[in-house]
C-alpha cells in the first residue's frame, strides 16, 4: 500500500505534460496570430482580415472603392473600445501597414477622399507619435488643406483631441522661431478648444491657447455653464505665469465676467489691475442700486481713490494716471458706502455681539501671575514699561474708544502723563488708535491735545487725526484742515507728526492738492533728511502704486543731489520706500528708475534699486525676482574671502553698506507671499539664509516671515520664530519676537500668547527685549481678536496696497531697531494702522441694516480645477451673523433663503430674500 501511494502522484503529472504540449501545437499553428504577443480571438482575426482587406481596396486603381473603404475604416476606428491601458484594436492591426499607407496618401490627388484619408492616418499617427513626432497635426493640418468641408477634430474622441493639443504647442514653438505661418495652429486650437470646453475640460482648454498666445480667443467660446470654471481657473494661474501674460488673463477673465453681468468678481480684478478706466466702468455698469452699493463696498475695502468712480475730491487738478473720466453725481448712500462712513459703528456692534465690547486692561493682555519671573520685574525702568503699556492699550482696544487709560480717562489723570518727554507723543498718539475710523468723537477727543503747551503732547495729538481717519473719509476733510498749517511749523516734531498723518489719512486716496504741500520738503535741500524722508513716505502712501512721474523724478533728484552725509543718514531708508511705494505692484513700470539709480554711486541708491524691485513685484510671485533676491543676499560673502587682508576703516565702511541685504531679504517674503506654493518654498531659503548669512541677513530673517504669514499663525513658523526668539544675537531675538507678533496680530491665539508670556519671564532683565515682548502680546491681542493685518483679502485673492505700505513701512523701521523704534522714534509702529482691518462678515438687508442670518465658516479648500462642485470649505462650523473671519477661513450661507450680492462672503455683505425659497416644516 505505502508503494501505491508513491506512485500515484505519477500519473497526475502527465495531464500537465499534455497541457505543455498542446500548448506548444497551438503556438506551432497560430504562430502568425502570436506576432502581436497575445492569441488572437476568431473576433479580432476576422477585424484583421476586413482591415487588411479595406487597405487593400485603397492600393486597387479602381477610385470608386476608395469611398466607401475610407468610411469603413472610420467607423471601426470610432466604435472601437479599448481600456486605458492598451490601445484600440484598429489602430494596433492598422500599425503595421502605416508607411505603407503614407505613400498612398502623397500619391492621391486633392479631393474630399484624399481629406478623409489624412484624417485616418492623423488618427494612425498617435500610434507613431515615438518615431515620427507630431504625425497627428501634419496629417490634420493635410486633412484641412484638402478639403472645403473638413470633419471635426472633436469626431475622433477625447484621447485624439488631447493627443493634437499636445502637438499644436510643440509646433507652434517651433514655427515661432523659424518664423512661419502659425494661423491654421491657433484656428485648429481653437476647434480643439471648443470641444474642450464642451466635455469639462476647461483647464485643458485655457492651456492650450495659452500655449498658442491667444488665449484672449477663449472670450468667444465660453457659454454660461463653462465661463465660471474658466475664470477660476485662469485667475489661479496668474501668480504662476511670467509678465505679460499675468495681465493678459487678468483682462480676459475681467472681461468674461462683465459680459455675464458677474460684477463684484469683474471688479475684484480690475481693482488688482490697478485700472481707473476699468474700474469706473465696472461700477457704473450695474442698474440695481444694490448691487452698486456692494461694489462701493468692495471698492472702500480696497482704499481705491473716489476719482476712480467720478467722484470729484479736493482742490487740485485730477491725476495724470486718472485720464478724463467725466464726473458723476452719487447718492448719499453710496458715498457713505465709498466712504467707510459706518465701518466704526457696525465694527462697535460686531464687538458688543461678540461680548467684547469692555475695555481690557494691561493686566488682561500681560497676565504677569502666570509668569515665571524670578524676580520682581519692578527693576526694569517704569517709563519704559509705560511706553509699552501706550502701544499694547493702543492696539487691544483700538477702534472700540473706551479704553480706560486714555479715552476714559479722568482729566489730569491720562496715561500721557506717565510716560517720559518722547513717550508723551506716542501716548497722545494712541488716542488715534482707540478711536480708530470714528472721526467725529475722535476730533473731539484729540483736539484738547493739539492746545497743549507741552510739544510731543501736541505732535502726538496730529498723527492722533492721521489714524483715526486712516481708512475712511468724510466730506469735510478735516485731516487736511488741521494737519495742513502744521507742515511748515518750526518745530520739528510737530512738522514729521503733520507729514505722517497727512500720509497715513489719505493712503492711497492719490489726493493731488497734498502734492504742492509735500513734495517741496522733498526737494527742500535745506530742511533735515528726517523731514523730507517722511514727506516722501507720505507721498508714497498717498500715491501707493499710482507710479506719479512728478514724486518719482523729485525722489530721485533729491536722492543725486543731496550730499553724501545727508544720503547715509538713517532716514535716508524712508526716502528710497516713499519712492519704491509709487510702483508697488506695478511691474515693469519701474524699469527706467530703476536704471537711473544704477548709475548713482551711493550706497542708498543700491538700497533704493532693491527695494523698488521688490516693491514693483510684490505679491506677484515672480521666481526670477526671488532669484535676483538671493543673488544680493550672497554677494558680501563672496567679496569678504578676497578681501579679508584689507585696512580695518574699509571693513567699517563695508559693514555699513550692507543694509541693501536686509531689504532683499524683507523683498522675498514679498514676492513670494502672493501664493502658497511659493511662500512655503520661500521658507526654506530663509532657514539656509539664517544658517549661512551675516548679522544683517539674520536680523531681517524674522521680519521676512513676519511678513510672510501676517495674521496667520502656521505651527511651522511659530516654531521657527520661538528657536529665533532665544538667538545669541539680541537683534535677531528682537526681531523674532516682534514677527510673533505680526504672525498672531489679531488672533487671540493661545499658544503663541504662552510663548510669549514665556519670554517674558525669560527676558525680565532684558529692558529691549521685553518691551518688545509686551508690544508682540498687544499685536497677538490686536482689537480683541477682531482685526487683522494680513494685506490680502476677497478670499486672499487681492493685495491691500494700503497695507503693504503700511507693513513694509514698519518692518523697514525693524532694520535698524536701535536707531529707531528703541531710540524716540518708538511711534512708527503706528505705521501699521493702514494694514489694520476688522476680520469680520456682516450681512446687511436692502436698507443696510443688520441682519442675522446662519453661516457655515471653516478652513478654505481650493477647488480649482476639480471636478463636479466639490464642498469649498472643509471642519466648518454654523454661526449667525456677525462672525469672524480668520486669514484662511471662507464662510458660505446655511440656507437659500437669501441671496447674496457678493461673490466672497467677507467685510460687508448685501442679502435680498430668495423669492424662489420655501421654507421647510420640520
Amino acid at each position: 500500500m505505502a508503494v501505491e501511494s508513491v506512485v500515484a502522484p505519477v500519473p497526475a503529472e502527465d495531464p500537465k505534460q499534455k497541457k505543455k504540449d498542446d500548448k506548444t501545437d497551438a503556438t506551432g499553428t497560430g504562430r502568425d496570430d502570436e506576432k502581436e504577443g497575445e492569441t488572437l480571438s476568431e473576433e479580432d482575426i476576422q477585424l484583421r482580415n476586413e482591415l487588411e482587406m479595406l487597405v487593400e481596396r485603397l492600393r486597387e486603381p479602381d477610385t470608386t472603392l476608395y469611398r466607401p473603404a475610407l468610411e469603413t475604416l472610420r467607423t471601426l476606428i470610432r466604435t472601437s473600445t479599448s481600456s486605458m491601458t492598451s490601445v484600440p484594436k484598429p489602430l494596433k492591426f492598422l500599425r503595421p501597414h502605416y508607411p505603407e499607407l503614407q505613400e498612398l496618401h502623397k500619391s492621391w490627388p486633392d479631393s474630399d477622399d484624399k481629406s478623409l484619408f489624412a484624417d485616418i492616418l492623423s488618427v494612425l499617427a498617435m500610434t507613431y507619435s515615438d518615431t515620427q513626432p507630431r504625425g497627428t497635426l501634419t496629417y490634420r493640418l493635410l486633412s484641412q488643406e484638402s478639403s472645403k468641408t473638413p470633419s471635426d477634430p472633436g469626431s475622433w474622441g477625447h484621447e485624439y483631441i488631447r493627443h493634437l493639443s499636445a502637438e499644436l504647442g510643440s509646433e507652434y514653438a517651433i514655427r515661432v522661431e523659424a518664423s512661419q505661418d502659425i494661423s491654421p495652429l491657433r484656428a485648429l486650437a481653437i476647434e480643439c478648444a471648443k470641444f474642450l470646453l464642451g466635455h469639462n475640460a476647461e483647464a485643458d482648454a485655457v492651456d492650450l491657447l495659452e500655449e498658442l498666445e491667444c488665449v484672449a480667443k477663449i472670450a468667444e467660446l465660453v457659454d454660461k455653464d463653462t465661463y465660471a470654471r474658466v475664470c477660476q481657473y485662469m485667475v489661479a494661474c496668474v501668480p504662476l505665469l511670467p509678465p505679460p501674460d499675468d495681465i493678459a488673463f487678468l483682462r480676459t477673465a475681467h472681461g468674461i465676467y462683465i459680459t455675464y453681468a458677474k460684477f463684484p468678481e469683474a471688479i475684484a480684478l480690475a481693482i488688482r489691475l490697478a485700472d481707473p478706466e476699468l474700474v469706473y466702468a465696472d461700477f457704473h455698469a450695474p442698474a440695481n442700486p444694490l448691487m452698486r452699493k456692494q461694489l462701493a463696498f468692495i471698492l472702500a475695502r480696497a482704499q481705491v481713490p473716489l476719482q476712480w468712480v467720478g467722484v470729484p475730491v479736493g482742490d487740485g487738478e485730477p491725476s495724470e494716471s486718472l485720464g478724463s473720466l467725466p464726473p458723476v453725481d452719487l447718492d448719499q448712500d453710496i458715498l457713505d458706502c465709498l466712504n467707510n462712513t459706518n465701518l466704526s459703528m457696525h465694527f462697535k456692534a460686531f464687538g458688543k455681539e461678540l461680548s467684547v465690547e469692555e475695555p481690557k486692561s494691561l493686566e488682561d493682555i500681560y497676565k504677569t501671575h502666570l509668569e515665571n519671573t524670578r524676580t520682581s520685574s519692578s527693576n526694569v525702568d517704569s517709563a519704559r514699561a509705560n511706553l509699552a503699556g501706550t502701544f499694547v492699550n493702543a492696539f487691544v482696544n483700538s477702534g472700540f474708544g473706551n479704553d480706560k487709560l486714555m479715552v476714559e480717562a479722568e482729566d489730569g489723570a491720562s496715561w500721557i502723563y506717565k510716560n517720559k518727554d518722547h513717550g508723551k507723543l506716542s501716548a497722545a498718539a494712541s488716542l488715534g488708535l482707540s478711536l480708530l475710523w470714528d472721526t467725529d468723537v475722535g476730533l473731539s477727543h484729540a483736539d484738547k491735545y493739539t492746545y497743549s503747551s507741552e510739544e510731543p503732547i501736541k505732535a502726538g495729538a496730529l498723527l492722533a487725526i492721521g489714524l483715526m481717519h486712516c481708512g475712511v473719509r468724510n466730506e469735510a476733510d478735516s485731516a487736511r484742515a488741521l494737519l495742513a498749517d502744521y507742515v511748515d511749523n518750526k518745530s520739528v516734531l510737530l512738522r514729521t507728526s503733520a507729514i505722517t498723518g497727512l500720509g497715513l489719512a489719505h493712503a492711497g486716496h492719490q489726493r493731488e492738492d497734498l502734492v504742492p504741500l509735500l513734495l517741496p520738503l522733498v526737494a527742500d535741500d535745506e530742511v533735515s533728511m528726517e523731514i523730507a524722508s517722511l514727506a516722501a513716505l507720505s507721498l508714497g502712501f498717498i500715491f501707493v502704486g499710482s507710479c506719479h512721474g512728478e514724486i518719482a523724478s523729485a525722489i530721485l533728484q533729491t536722492l543725486m543731489e543731496r550730499d553724501d552725509r545727508a544720503l547715509s543718514e538713517k532716514w535716508a531708508r524712508f526716502m528710497a520706500l516713499g519712492l519704491a511705494l509709487l510702483y508697488l505692484g506695478r511691474q515693469d513700470a519701474s524699469d527706467a528708475q530703476i536704471e537711473f539709480l544704477k548709475a548713482l554711486s551711493h550706497p542708498i541708491a543700491k538700497q533704493a534699486q532693491i527695494l523698488l524691485e521688490v516693491c514693483s513685484f510684490a505679491g506677484t510671485s515672480n521666481v526670477l525676482k526671488v532669484q535676483s533676491m538671493l543673488h544680493h543676499c550672497s554677494e558680501p560673502l563672496e567679496k569678504d574671502k578676497d578681501k579679508e587682508k584689507e585696512k580695518d576703516k574699509e571693513k567699517e565702511k563695508e559693514k555699513e553698506d550692507d543694509t541693501f541685504q536686509a531689504f532683499a531679504v524683507i523683498g522675498i517674503a514679498l514676492v513670494a507671499m502672493g501664493e502658497d506654493v511659493g511662500a512655503e518654498m520661500s521658507l526654506r531659503q530663509f532657514n539656509h539664509l539664517m544658517h549661512y548669512g551675516g548679522p544683517t541677513i539674520r536680523k531681517s530673517v524674522p521680519l521676512a516671515l513676519g511678513l510672510l504669514s501676517a495674521s496667520n499663525p502656521q505651527l511651522g513658523i511659530l516654531d521657527t520664530l520661538s528657536k529665533y526668539s532665544h538667538d545669541n544675537d539680541l537683534s535677531v531675538a528682537l526681531n523674532a519676537i516682534l514677527a510673533m507678533g505680526f504672525v498672531g496680530a489679531g488672533t487671540n491665539n493661545a499658544r503663541l500668547a504662552q510663548m510669549l508670556r514665556q519670554l517674558a519671564g525669560y527676558y525680565h532683565k532684558e529692558p529691549d527685549c521685553l518691551f518688545m515682548v509686551r508690544i508682540a502680546q498687544g499685536l497677538v491681542h490686536m482689537g480683541k481678536g477682531t482685526i487683522g493685518i494680513n494685506p490680502f483679502y476677497l478670499d486672499r485673492s487681492v493685495m491691500s496696497k494700503t497695507a503693504v505700505a503700511g507693513l513694509l513701512s514698519t518692518l523697514m523701521a525693524f532694520t535698524d531697531a536701535k536707531s529707531f523704534i528703541l531710540d524716540k522714534s518708538h511711534w512708527m509702529l503706528y505705521y501699521l494702522v493702514t494694514a489694520m482691518y476688522p476680520r469680520f462678515l456682516i450681512t446687511l438687508d436692502e436698507e443696510l441694516n443688520n441682519i442675522p442670518v446662519t453661516v457655515r465658516v471653516g478652513q478654505a479648500v481650493d477647488v480649482v480645477g476639480q471636478a463636479g462642485k466639490p464642498r469649498t470649505i472643509s471642519g466648518f462650523q454654523t454661526h449667525q451673523t456677525p462672525v469672524r473671519i480668520a486669514t484662511t477661513e471662507r464662510a458660505e450661507l446655511g440656507t437659500e433663503e437669501y441671496l447674496s450680492f457678493a461673490a466672497v462672503l467677507e467685510g460687508f455683505v448685501i442679502l435680498q430674500k430668495n423669492p424662489g425659497y420655501e421654507k421647510m416644516d420640520l
